[in-house]
């Protein structure tokens, strides 16, 4: 590695913080890549990529971005107008055009155990314009969000979960983000909380390089090692691209 090789910033979801990424920063950083993890606000898509997109635009030198989940969304917005990103990957994301929220995109699809899942605070989430917080319920929380964990960490997970604001999975995008760079997407087969079938549709309408992992929605957790490996693999592209 050299001083042209690219920081990767890692974008989490809902439901979850960045210490998610420990096995897979883990892995990444053994072969000399430079890791960022920010924290993801989750009170609503535009203020959360307003906040990430300040992270991403004071590292010095090129940045591949990460999105897990409802991070794909904000990591769309993030990457927008930022000349030092040269890259987008996509694990089990939302990928959304202008005009698309998270909740609306799903709606040609089955449902996924999220949806009936989740439950609602019973006060406006703080700091977002309105709406409750969303949490992922305890009894099928290992089965719709971490299946392939071990129950003992299904259980830290689901202890340590961080809420969504409503308002965030329901606010419209604004660009188009993967149209700023080339992209990657890294569908999960086994995922109970987005439908892979969307992750398969939302890939191939951003022509992205596709591949598929036999996993839960947190491929990451349970498998750091494969998802490094495609994560490498993608920055080694985006890095031919650049070059060229």
């Amino acid at each position: 590695m050299n001083d042209t090789t690219p920081t990767i910033v890692l974008i989490h979801g809902a439901f979850a913080d960045a210490s998610g990424y420990a096995g897979l920063i883990e892995h990444l950083a053994a072969h000399g890549y430079p890791v960022v993890a920010p924290p993801n606000p989750l009170r609503g898509l535009a203020s959360d990529a307003d906040s990430i997109r300040t992270r991403v635009a004071a590292i010095d030198g090129p940045v591949v971005l990460v999105g897990h989940s409802y991070g794909g969304a904000v990591m769309g917005a993030v990457a927008a107008g930022l000349p030092n990103v040269i890259g987008q990957v996509y694990l089990a994301a939302f990928g959304l055009d202008v005009g698309e929220d998270c909740l609306t995109i799903q709606k040609s699809y089955p449902a996924s155990l999220l949806a009936t899942e989740n439950a609602p605070t019973s006060y406006d989430a703080p700091g977002a314009p309105g709406g409750p917080d969303l949490y992922i319920k305890e009894k099928r929380f290992r089965e719709v969000f971490a299946g392939d964990s071990s129950v003992a960490t299904a259980r830290a997970m689901f202890a340590t979960q961080r809420p969504l604001a409503a308002f965030a999975f329901t606010q419209a995008a604004t660009v188009r983000g993967w149209d700023s760079t080339p992209t990657w997407y890294l569908v999960s087969t086994d995922d109970n909380s987005i439908s892979p079938k969307l992750q398969e549709f939302m890939a191939a309408r951003m022509n992205a390089h596709t591949e598929s992992i036999q996993a839960s929605h947190t491929a990451f957790v349970a498998q750091p090692q494969a998802v490094a490996l495609f994560i490498e693999k993608a920055v080694e592209d985006f890095i031919s691209r650049s070059d060229a």
